[in-house]
């Protein structure tokens, strides 16, 4: 017999282990939690580890507000061998004796900082004629990605623990390959590489303070306490709001946007425009709502 699932909201900040597929642990989650809904706010690739943002209920409404923060990322690139995949799972497409300097690396860091254009790797899950890029790769097919532009707010080097790596950490916007960032930084150098260790530490509001195991929640989901300890490891869903203005309506206001009518805001202080509200009602999430001419109007609502 299929067992009830139930109405759980809010952010689990996963700190996933390497070796399983982001959706892997979306599953996972949703499973512990009995959860109706889920869905995560960005991929992490099977071999990286590290913060993974998964929506549950209502917080799934919010997933895009994830996607679009920055992230931090510490990697190690491998000098000396350049990969299919551009990371240890692909076969070696190039090698080089090259190894860079402390100096030489220090010194290329500034043309792989600001705004960059970078090529994706192949074994991406960008769409080719309506194909994922990964499928048409693994099928022998010739893949070829635009360049394109990404932000990379801030990159420096970590750690170098002998010739063949070097250790990094880089915060960078929506849209950044990592991979392609230590294959373009070899090519740069005089040498080949590739991605040997990934690991994601910030998205958006979400740090490595908010994250938790898979063992250390599956530890409460067995507690016999109603599920209370378990839902304790929860984030609020407008927790990944933080960066946008939140506007508090009254109870008659807040009735009236979720019938999906307009809102007049009257005042001195009321905000004349905005493209992105969180709205709140007796210290609780309506949803989120524009702002145009000084009226509020529903754009995603909550149903809690």
């Amino acid at each position: 017999m299929k067992r009830q699932r139930t109405p759980v909201h809010g952010w689990l900040i996963l700190d996933k282990p390497h070796g399983m597929t982001s959706t892997q642990a979306v599953g996972k989650i949703r499973f512990l939690f009995n959860a109706e809904k889920a869905g995560h706010g960005g991929t992490l690739d099977p071999l990286a580890s590290g913060l993974l943002p998964i929506a549950l209920g209502e917080a799934t409404k919010t997933v895009s507000h994830a996607m679009d923060g920055r992230k931090i990322y510490r990697f190690t690139a491998t000098w000396g061998e350049e990969r299919t995949t551009d990371d240890l799972e692909g076969d070696i497409s190039a090698t080089s004796a090259n190894r860079p300097s402390r100096a030489n690396i220090e010194a290329v860091l500034p043309r792989f900082t600001g705004e960059i254009m970078q090529t994706p790797p192949i074994y991406s899950a960008i769409k080719v004629d309506g194909e994922r890029a990964y499928d048409l790769a693994r099928a022998g097919e010739t893949v070829e990605l635009a360049c394109r532009p990404v932000l990379i707010e801030a990159l420096s080097l970590v750690d170098m623990p002998d010739l063949n790596h070097a250790t990094f950490e880089v915060i960078c916007g929506k849209g950044t390959y990592i991979r392609s960032l230590a294959r373009d930084m070899g090519r740069a150098l005089g040498t080949v590489a590739h991605v040997s260790m990934l690991r994601r530490v910030a998205v958006g509001p979400f740090t490595e303070a908010h994250m938790i195991s898979l063992e250390n929640l599956t530890e409460l989901s067995h507690k016999a306490d109603g599920g209370n300890a378990i839902n304790g490891a929860l984030l609020p869903i407008e927790t990944v709001l933080d960066g946008i203005p939140a506007l508090a309506i009254d109870a008659e206001q807040a009735r009236r946007l979720r019938l999906g009518q307009p809102v007049l805001l009257r005042g001195a202080n009321a905000p004349i425009a905005e493209d992105a509200v969180l709205v709140t009602s007796g210290g609780k999430p309506v949803g989120i709502g524009t702002i145009g001419e000084g009226t509020l109007k529903p754009k995603r609502l909550f149903n809690l």
